[in-house]
């Protein structure tokens, strides 16, 4: 059975497998992996498609502003295992990232991608003219979606990352705490 539901952290090396089997190491050399770094997804936009247990496409989106003032979402990376691309489930996958964003009260989706793909989804260049990226893209393939009408009118500007940042393990108290034998079930051998 195939569903689509939130991403938990059981999905996470999961997807990241999946995220290497689509796109290789170079995504992380990508302009908007410098929007995604350290930063948390939007909640309730991390989306899996489960079949059975396996991982077979992800989604997730980011908060960004698009110019000064004006909230975003970023999308990306969207991956559907290649073993059931063409299928029709990286469409059914963005459709429901985008819904999910609309009734969560979004107003505009950006995202780096191929534009004859992205078109059938309602993705243009056209609110993207004054909008800049902090890294090397291609202008063609910087779309925007407008979820409210008027939402990216006169947006201008550098994107920027605005989202909750990642919570990081405190390394020193994690090795301190181990140096003590604080850790339950944790002996400490000389």
């Amino acid at each position: 059975m195939i569903t689509i539901r939130e991403e938990t952290f059981h999905d996470v090396d999961a997807r990241e497998a999946l995220l290497d089997a689509c796109f290789g190491p170079a995504r992380f050399q990508k302009t908007c992996e410098r929007l995604r770094e350290g930063r948390l997804p939007a909640d309730g936009l991390s989306l899996v498609i489960d079949r059975d247990g396996e991982i077979i496409g992800t989604v997730r989106l980011w908060h960004v502003s698009a110019g000064p003032n004006r909230s975003a979402l970023m999308l990306g990376p969207i991956a559907i295992d290649p073993s059931v691309q063409s299928l029709g489930l990286g469409g059914k996958l963005m459709r429901e990232a985008l819904k999910r964003a609309g009734r969560l009260g979004h107003k505009a989706v950006l995202l780096v991608g191929d534009a004859p793909y992205y078109e059938r989804f309602g993705f243009s260049t056209q609110k993207t003219g004054s909008l800049w990226l902090p890294g090397p893209y291609e202008r063609d393939r910087f779309l925007a979606l407008e979820l409210e009408q008027g939402s990216l009118d006169n947006a201008r500007g550098l994107v920027s990352a605005t989202g909750a940042f990642e919570q990081k393990p405190d390394l020193g108290a994690l090795v301190a705490a181990a140096a003590q034998g604080a850790w339950n079930g944790m002996h400490l051998t000389q």
